[in-house]
């Protein structure tokens, strides 16, 4: 083998690292059985493509054919051109002798080729995963099976969905404004991305702020400079064992004729095709099992349980949730812990009970694609899956990834129970009392945010009201609570225990500085007369000074003797006996 190695080193002294490379490529690139290629062999050229500088002609086609055999796609080269071939479409990339782009255009099946600037920037700044991304994109939306004149209709009946869904985004409804997040939230077909050649149709229909947790408070103007996270779905066709009925033409009637709820009125469809359309969630969502259940009975497609894997929606959520530093600790391996922190150095804990999120009813599913077959679906399905966002947002906001330490060292410990498909609970010790507090929030759809007090005699009206604005404009629990525990703070008394143990404590430090500072004047003046010779009852205390300090001393005596008065007659469980299990919970509250 040293041998070997030393006539290869020998052979390939004088050769340069271009021509070297080529001859290896070559070699890996065409196995002795082409039938099985070498798959660590292929991942190592991928992993060599990827360290090399594109900065010739040559290396931007190894490129190019890598990232097209990657997504399954054909590669061919004519002069300076590079052809990136699938059945549906085709990616034609212009290439000078420097190895720059000069041009990339996109060319559906039975179309004239498009030029595409989304595709060009992206090679002309060598960003090639972003590149590779979009491709896998676009491939997905066209790699329709079937025969060719299946894929043709199929993809007819795609393109005529997604005119009808941009007439249905542009139709009267109910008012919103222009901006895109407000669009996204609440047009009835979110913010529709129409497809185009190098585009496939996709819809915006949910987003929310990300950095809730690190507002200093609810100001509107810092509300909205947030960055936003976007929840979207590309729509597609696929073949399915079932037939359908899908469209073969537009289903709106020209003019539009619009039903009392103000959507258009749809024509029937026709034509059976063994296939469905889908929405393929980016990122995937979890769902609770009721809401899955609902997605069946709007579209009349059921959604296949063998494809999804069932647990609590906590677990669901933080194994998608966008960090995946998420810290979190377990009690007897059923109770999730986390912690949050807030501005002002205040650590949160919230406790997401096992027993309780592990119920049938509580769990959930994460849910990637959903078949449909009408334009009709599409508004409804949208709500649904905007619904279970603001849920799942919610929840969310008490796992950040900021946390460190455990719970034992927060300010303020929370427990958050499920009360329904659509609710939950959250409780905690109120301030200055042992007495329990329990705030119950209610998401009744995507808009509406209910916040329901119990247990905290406030006496205002309008503090569920406020509760609820500040949960929906922040979309964060802690934030939420930390409000609220602070209204509590300032209204509730303090306790005359607590009082009678702060003055005692106060008066205890003040008595032993007062002795203190005696013994260093006595212990001063005794060292001083020893070292004059001066008389010592010059220097003796007054009998009005021991008097004082011996009547001080009484009252002190007397203050810390005397049982302290409880505000609070009943016990934390006599007061809440309704809501108190046999083993110290809160049951649940619906």
């Amino acid at each position: 083998m040293k041998s070997i190695i030393s006539d290869l080193h020998l052979k390939f002294a004088e050769k340069t690292w271009k021509e070297t490379f080529q001859l290896v490529r070559r070699c890996m690139d065409k196995p002795k059985d082409a039938s099985r290629p070498c798959v660590p062999l292929l991942r190592s050229l991928e992993r060599l493509q990827e360290v090399v500088n594109v900065s010739s002609l040559n290396t931007m086609r190894s490129r190019l054919e890598m990232i097209a055999k990657q997504q399954g796609m054909g590669f061919h080269i004519t002069e300076a051109t590079c052809y990136l071939t699938a059945d549906m479409f085709y990616l034609e990339v212009v290439l000078l002798l420097c190895g720059e782009v000069e041009e990339v255009k996109v060319a559906p099946h039975g179309g004239s080729p498009v030029p595409s600037e989304s595709f060009l920037r992206l090679l002309r700044l060598k960003q090639f995963t972003e590149f590779a991304m979009k491709l896998a994109d676009l491939f997905t939306q066209y790699n329709i099976p079937g025969d060719n004149d299946q894929k043709l209709k199929l993809f007819a009946s795609l393109q005529f969905l997604g005119k009808d869904l941009e007439q249905i985004s542009l139709l009267p409804g109910v008012p919103i404004d222009s901006a895109q997040g407000d669009m996204i939230n609440n047009g009835r077909v979110g913010c529709l991305i129409a497809g185009k050649a190098d585009c496939p149709l996709s819809i915006q229909f949910y987003s929310t702020p990300t950095d809730g947790m690190k507002t200093s408070d609810l100001q509107e103007e810092e509300m909205t400079d947030r960055e936003m996270v976007v929840q979207a779905a590309m729509v597609t066709v696929d073949v399915s064992d079932v037939p359908h009925k899908l469209q073969t033409a537009s289903v709106i009637q020209q003019p539009p004729q619009l039903d009392p709820q103000g959507y258009p009125v749809l024509l029937p469809l026709s034509e059976m095709l063994p296939a469905c359309f889908h929405l393929r969630l980016q990122p995937a969502i979890p769902m609770m099992c009721s809401f899955v259940d609902k997605l069946g009975q709007i579209t009349g497609v059921v959604i296949p349980d063998v494809d999804l894997q069932w647990a609590a929606l906590p677990k669901l959520l933080m194994s998608s949730s966008p960090s995946a530093t998420i810290h979190m600790e377990t009690l007897d391996e059923q109770d999730a812990i986390f912690t949050a922190p807030l501005p002002g150095s205040v650590m949160h804990s919230y406790i997401l009970p096992g027993a309780a999120w592990e119920v049938p009813a509580q769990r959930g599913a994460v849910v990637d694609s959903i078949p449909f077959t009408h334009p009709a679906h599409v508004p409804a399905l949208l709500e649904l899956l905007r619904h279970q966002c603001v849920i799942n947002t919610l929840l969310r906001s008490c796992m950040t990834s900021q946390c460190t330490g455990t719970g034992s060292e927060c300010d303020q410990h929370f427990e958050v129970r499920p009360e329904s498909d659509i609710s939950f609970s959250v409780t905690f010790q109120g301030p200055h009392t042992d007495s329990l507090v329990v705030l119950l929030v209610n998401v009744s759809n995507s808009h509406q945010i209910t916040c329901t007090l119990f247990g905290a005699e406030i006496g205002d009206p309008s503090m569920d009201e406020n509760l609820s604005t500040i949960m929906k404009k922040s979309m964060s629990i802690p934030l939420a609570l930390r409000t609220l525990y602070l209204k509590l703070e300032e209204i509730t008394p303090v306790p005359l225990s607590a009082s009678l143990e702060a003055i005692t404590e106060a008066e205890n430090d003040q008595s032993a500085s007062t002795t203190t500072a005696a013994n260093d004047t006595n212990g001063a003046l005794t060292t001083f007369s020893q070292n004059a010779a001066l008389p010592e009852d010059d220097f003796s205390l007054s009998g009005s000074a021991c008097y004082a300090n011996s009547d001080k001393s009484e009252l002190l005596l007397e203050i810390n003797t005397s049982p302290a008065v409880s505000p609070y007659p009943f016990a934390p469980g006599e007061v809440f006996s309704h809501w108190m299990t046999h083993n110290g919970l809160l049951s649940e509250l619906i």
